[in-house]
């Protein structure tokens, strides 16, 4: 039987521009990253999908398949986690080794991620002072942001300037709010950022063939 023509079929939604990776292994006792999640929810999911990534593998078992899709469509990839032993929470650290996978997310044929942008939103428990030469973590806190910029340039993926909250552990009420509010400003208007225009293109980072073993 032929369609009636004023039968339109329904139209699939949109694909969200932003994905988003939390991770925080405790997040009933975190009011900053519980915060910064609920801000991000509350946005359309066309603008933003939400992965809590402790929600969604309680036994660190990553369906690496649907991870990929996900970012498939996604021009702004988010990692959201708390500063722990300065580097990421472990599950997020799982989530780089299998997702990002030779073949698919660099080397050869791995072009999936190229030309995408990667936000790091991350807080430390301890305050800024604290990274500093003359205290007790002993460097700026940029010192600690190089393995996730290369991790981004070797995908191809352009690292945009962190958004960092310090002395989580005591935040007051106010600063918080100012901050969950630049957050949620943040992901509405992306890419509409003012600094995205100066910065560079990212860099290409090539592994040659040579660099792995033949399949």
């Amino acid at each position: 039987m032929a369609q009636d023509p004023s039968e339109t079929p329904p139209q699939q939604p949109p694909e969200p521009r932003i994905v988003l990776l939390a991770a925080h292994p405790h997040l009933h006792l975190s009011n900053v990253t519980r915060s910064l999640l609920a801000a991000a929810r509350a946005l359309p999911p066309e603008v933003v999908q939400v992965r809590d990534l402790y929600a969604l593998y309680p036994d660190y078992l990553i369906d690496v398949g649907a991870e990929q899709a996900a970012l498939a469509s996604a021009q702004l990839v988010v990692w959201l986690h708390p500063l722990q032993w300065y580097s990421m929470p472990p599950l997020m650290k799982l989530w780089l080794d299998e997702v990002l996978t030779y073949g698919w997310a660099y080397g050869r044929s791995g072009d999936h991620l190229r030309g995408k942008d990667v936000w790091l939103v991350t807080s430390t428990g301890g305050p800024e002072s604290s990274y500093h030469p003359g205290s007790y973590n002993r460097y700026f806190f940029d010192a600690f942001l190089p393995p996730y910029e290369q991790t981004a340039v070797l995908c191809g993926m352009r690292f945009l300037p962190p958004l960092v909250l310090h002395g989580a552990q005591t935040v007051d009420a106010g600063t918080l709010r100012g901050h969950v509010q630049v957050f949620r400003e943040r992901l509405a208007s992306y890419p509409d950022w003012p600094e995205l225009a100066q910065l560079d293109v990212c860099p290409a980072c090539e592994v040659p063939p040579s660099a792995r073993p033949a399949a």
